[in-house]
C-alpha cells in the first residue's frame, strides 16, 4: 500500500514513510491510494471473530509487506488484550471505547502505533521525537502507548486549564521519556504549534519529529476496528455483556434485564447507524474506512457540541473553520477539525450528505441527557458520549425509527469527567485503569501559543 498526500497526489510514499513523519511535506495529511475491501471470509465472519483477529484483517492491507503477517499478530495481540463491548442501554446500544489502559477511545490507535513505529525504527541511531496535541484524552493515550519504549520520546501539547484534572495527570504524570507543555490558549493554538513544528526546517534537521495526533494514519486506520466488530456484531443479532469497565449501576444490567421495554431493538441482518462523538474528526473517519472497506455499516452521525464547523458545512456546503469554543465536552472542542481534509479527499459533499447527518448539542442538553440516562436506566455516560446520545434522540426520538440499528459510540469513562458527571448523578464507578492515576503528581512546562517557545521547548 502507497500513501499520498491529501493536498498532492504525487511522490506516494510507503507506509513506513507516512507513519513516521506524520505529516506530508506540503502540509496536507496521508491518505491510502485505496480503502481495501475485506475478504469475503473476513465479511461474513465478522459477527463471530475475536477482536484482535478483526484487527489483524482490517490493518493488514495497509501495512503490508512492510510490517509482516506474524509481526503484525504479535502487534495486534500486544496491542488489544481488552476489546470494546457492544452493551445495550434501554432500547439503545452503545459501543464502549474505554476498556483500554486510559479508559479512552484513543487506547485503540496509541497502542498499535507505539508498537508498530518500535518495529518500524529497528535499527536506528537518531532518537524519534514525537508531536502530539490533545484536547484531552489523545495526550493520556499516546503517553501512555509509548511509556519506556526505547528510542522514542514524546512531547504533549495541551491547553492549559481545558483538560480535566484526571486528564491531565495521564497526560503530564509519567516523566521518563514523556514531556508535557501547557499551552496558554486552545487546543487550535496546539495544533497550530505541531503544524509549525513539523514545517520548520531547522527544528527538523536538528530533531527526527512525527506526530500521533489522528493526523497521522497509523493511528486513524486501527479505530476502524471497532467499527467492523460493532457492524458484525448488529448484524448477526448478537451484544456484549457488560465488561469490567461498564459503568452501570448494579441490578440494571444491560442486555438480558429490565422489562421488554427497556431492552434493545436487535433482530439480526439490519446494518449498523454509528453515532459518533465528533472533535478533530479521525473518530468518523475511521468509520468511513470500515464502510469503504465492506463493513454492514449505513451511515454515521456527526456529534458535535457547539462547535459545529461539519454539521454546518452538511446543511450548506460552505466549509468555514472557527476559532474553538470551550464546552464541558472538552475532547471536542475543535473550531478547525484536521480530519475534514482526508474526508474531502474521499467524499464528495453530495457523498457526505447521503453518509453522514450532523447534530450538534449544547451544554445544557449535554447536562440533561447525563442525567436522563442515569435516571432512567442507571447507566453512566461522560459529556462527550452525552453528545452523541442526545444528537441520536434528537434525529431519532424512538428507538427503532432509524432506517438500521443505531450505536452510540462511548468515547471515555465517566469517571474522568467526574467534575462534571457527579453533580448531575452521583459518583461513577472508577475502574482499576483510572484508579492507578489519580496519585500522580503533574509535570508540565507552561509555554505560551508561540512557535519560538515551542522551539526553544524542544531543543532545551
Amino acid at each position: 500500500m502507497r500513501y499520498y498526500s491529501t493536498r498532492a497526489k504525487t511522490d506516494p510514499v510507503s507506509f513506513a514513510a507516512a507513519a513516521l513523519t506524520g505529516l506530508a511535506p506540503d502540509g496536507g495529511l496521508y491518505v491510502p491510494e485505496e480503502i481495501p475491501p475485506y475478504r469475503p471470509a473476513v465479511l461474513s465472519s465478522l459477527g463471530t471473530m475475536e477482536f484482535y483477529d478483526i484487527a489483524f484483517e482490517t490493518i493488514r492491507a495497509y501495512v503490508f509487506p512492510e510490517i509482516p503477517d506474524a509481526v503484525l499478530a504479535d502487534l495486534v495481540r500486544g496491542a488489544y488484550p481488552f476489546s470494546a463491548p457492544l452493551v445495550g442501554v434501554g432500547k439503545r446500544l452503545v459501543l464502549e471505547l474505554f476498556h483500554g489502559p486510559t479508559a479512552a477511545f484513543k487506547d485503540f490507535g496509541a497502542r498499535f502505533m507505539a508498537r508498530a513505529f518500535s518495529y518500524l525504527r529497528r535499527g536506528e541511531e537518531r532518537p524519534l521525537r514525537i508531536l502530539v496535541a490533545t484536547s484531552g484524552d489523545t495526550g493520556g493515550a499516546v503517553a501512555d502507548g509509548f511509556y519506556g519504549v526505547p528510542g522514542i520520546s514524546v512531547t504533549v501539547l495541551y491547553p492549559k486549564g481545558r483538560v480535566s484534572p484526571l486528564q491531565e495527570r495521564q497526560i503530564a504524570g509519567l516523566g521518563g521519556n514523556i514531556s508535557a507543555l501547557a499551552v496558554e490558549g486552545s487546543f487550535d493554538d496546539c495544533q497550530r504549534l505541531v503544524k509549525a513544528a513539523f514545517g520548520d526546517q531547522a527544528l527538523r534537521e536538528r530533531l527526527v519529529l512525527s506526530s500521533a495526533n489522528s493526523i497521522n494514519v497509523s493511528r486513524l486506520i486501527p479505530q476502524a476496528v471497532y467499527y467492523a466488530a460493532a457492524a458484525g456484531k448488529v448484524l448477526a443479532g448478537r451484544i456484549d455483556d457488560d465488561g469490567e469497565a461498564t459503568p452501570r449501576l448494579p441490578g440494571r444490567e444491560g442486555r438480558g434485564g429490565g422489562s421488554p421495554a427497556e431492552r434493545p431493538l436487535i433482530r439480526g441482518g439490519e446494518p449498523l447507524i454509528c453515532c459518533v462523538p465528533s472533535g478533530n474528526f479521525g473518530n468518523l473517519t475511521a468509520g468511513l474506512y470500515a464502510m469503504k472497506m465492506g463493513a454492514p455499516i449505513r451511515g454515521f452521525i456527526a456529534a458535535t457540541n457547539i462547535n459545529r464547523t461539519v454539521p454546518d458545512y452538511l446543511a450548506t456546503g460552505n466549509y468555514e473553520a472557527r476559532l474553538s469554543r470551550a464546552t464541558i465536552s472538552n475532547a471536542m472542542d475543535v473550531g478547525a477539525p484536521s480530519n475534514f481534509e482526508r474526508m474531502a479527499s474521499h467524499f464528495s459533499y453530495e457523498e457526505m450528505r447521503r453518509l453522514i447527518r450532523g447534530a450538534s448539542v449544547s451544554d445544557d442538553a449535554t447536562r440533561q441527557a447525563i442525567r436522563r440516562v442515569h435516571q432512567s436506566y442507571g447507566y453512566f455516560l461522560d459529556p462527550h458520549s452525552a453528545v452523541g446520545w442526545e444528537a441520536a434522540e434528537s434525529l431519532f426520538p424512538e428507538a427503532g425509527d432509524e432506517p438500521g440499528v443505531t450505536a452510540v459510540l462511548a468515547t471515555a469513562h465517566p469517571a474522568k469527567f467526574a467534575e462534571t458527571v457527579e453533580p448531575l448523578t452521583g459518583p461513577a464507578p472508577l475502574p482499576r485503569a483510572l484508579q492507578r492515576v489519580m496519585d500522580r503528581p503533574v509535570l508540565a512546562q507552561t509555554i505560551p501559543a508561540d512557535i519560538s517557545a515551542l522551539r526553544e521547548a524542544l531543543t532545551a
